[in-house]
């Protein structure tokens, strides 16, 4: 688990634990957080579950932090249910890798392939 603050447009903000999840594209919030947060959908997109269902799930912007770092993020409205998950978006805009052996979140850097650098 990794706590992550998620922060809505009016700058409230609400702590986490969340499950670390690269196999998900985008960061799950529930949905009731979210909302109170400020953090509106700004569309819907197609989510596929592991069992092969499709569903229409709504996608909205929020900032987050994690690990001191603030940086912004897509999120899933997700259900009161389920736990938030971290998405590979979310990873990927931390510049962070996930260490599957001692289960932490390690600093990467970013990349650029280019012959002209």
């Amino acid at each position: 688990m990794q706590q992550i603050t998620v922060i809505g447009s009016r700058g409230a903000s609400e702590t986490l634990q969340g499950m670390v999840d690269t196999g998900a594209h985008f960061t799950v919030i529930p949905s009731s957080v979210l909302h109170r947060l400020g953090v509106e959908p700004t569309g819907e997109i197609p989510v596929q579950f592991a069992n092969g269902e499709v569903m229409q799930w709504s996608l909205g912007e929020a900032q987050a932090e994690l690990q001191g770092v603030r940086r912004p993020i897509l999120v899933l409205f997700g259900s009161e249910d389920a736990p938030a998950l971290i998405g590979a978006h979310t990873l990927e805009a931390f510049l962070l890798d996930v260490d599957v052996v001692e289960k932490k979140l390690i600093p990467k850097k970013a990349l650029l392939m280019s012959i002209d650098a």
